[in-house]
């Protein structure tokens, strides 16, 4: 897949391993930048290379969310001042994004105010994959072309031949994800009912539906500490399911997530790279996602349908 020099595609520091994947399937060189670093930790990211007129497609990450969301914000705002034609945000994790809405009292709401920095740096577009919650989409004034692991994920699914295949979601809140997978598939939808006692710690949880004798695939937009996608496992083993495994977009894995995966009655978890692995685990799988962003840059570049990059 070729393209002319007025596509340009960047990196943060934090996404390189990604951002040369995507490169490599768009069949251009990564664009040359840098971000130096003074002794406070202050860091200047720049270009070293003219992008004059260019479309530029800036490719970050923000895991964890400060220093690579704030490369991100002065990386945007430094193609402007450098008189790029269209500058893209490609934020295959979008981080915040768990904050919303004003859940509870005196608490901010996060996503809007990333979307707020984003558009005061300058972004034209937003190019971003399996937001937590599809309604951010709202908080931008610019385009925002949110992708979906669903056409990677499925077709994998499919191509595992399991005979009593299930789809499960970890949570209520996950029931309209894991619905577009079960017909998609044509099979049954069960789900967990959960309680936390505060964030990242579950309290009670409960099984809707049945599983007994069924291959299960619990699907979710991201695996933080892994306490929700282990409990909803081992209920699931206790219940009668065959075998159990995940499906999930955003490989946070933080804190025990690593102990607490091997430990579980999961079979095996399926991730994108939108974030990098810290560890390696023989119950972890990763599908890149780096084609499917090519081809959304490709036809953004193009103005190109992207609607085949959707299920």
């Amino acid at each position: 897949m070729s393209v002319d020099n007025k596509l340009k595609i960047f990196s943060g520091t934090e996404t390189q391993y990604l951002t040369e994947k995507i490169a490599s399937h768009l069949g251009v060189e990564v664009g040359k930048s840098a971000c130096p670093r003074f002794a406070d930790g202050e860091f200047e990211p720049c270009y070293e290379e003219t992008i004059r007129g260019a479309e530029t497609f800036i490719v970050q990450s923000t895991f964890p969310p400060s220093d690579n969301l704030m490369e991100l914000l002065l990386m945007v705002d430094a193609a402007k001042r450098a008189s790029s034609k269209q500058t893209v945000a490609v934020m295959p994790y979008f981080g915040f994004a768990r904050q919303d809405r004003k859940d509870k009292p005196r608490v901010s709401i996060g996503a809007k105010l990333i979307a707020d920095m984003l558009s005061t740096a300058g972004i034209d577009r937003l190019i971003t994959m399996d937001l937590h919650a599809d309604q951010i989409q709202g908080f931008f004034n610019v385009p925002v072309d949110h992708l979906s692991s669903t056409t990677i994920f499925i077709p994998h699914i499919q191509n595992m031949n399991l005979e009593n295949l299930v789809i499960a979601s970890p949570d209520v809140g996950g029931s309209k994800r894991a619905n577009v997978y079960a017909k998609h598939l044509g099979t049954e939808l069960v789900l967990c009912h959960k309680t936390r006692a505060k964030a990242n710690v579950i309290g009670n949880m409960t099984l809707i539906g049945d599983v007994k004798g069924k291959d299960v695939i619990i699907v979710d937009d991201m695996i933080d500490t892994a306490g929700t996608i282990t409990k909803a496992a081992d209920l699931m083993k206790e219940m009668g399911a065959t075998s159990v495994r995940a499906f999930a977009t955003h490989a946070v894995l933080s804190g025990p997530a690593y102990e607490r995966i091997e430990a579980s009655g999961l079979d095996e978890v399926y991730f994108t790279d939108t974030i990098p692995l810290h560890k390696e685990s023989a119950k972890i799988k990763v599908l890149s996602c780096a084609e499917m962003f090519a081809n959304v840059i490709r036809n953004v570049y193009d103005n190109q349908s992207i609607s085949k990059s959707f299920i």
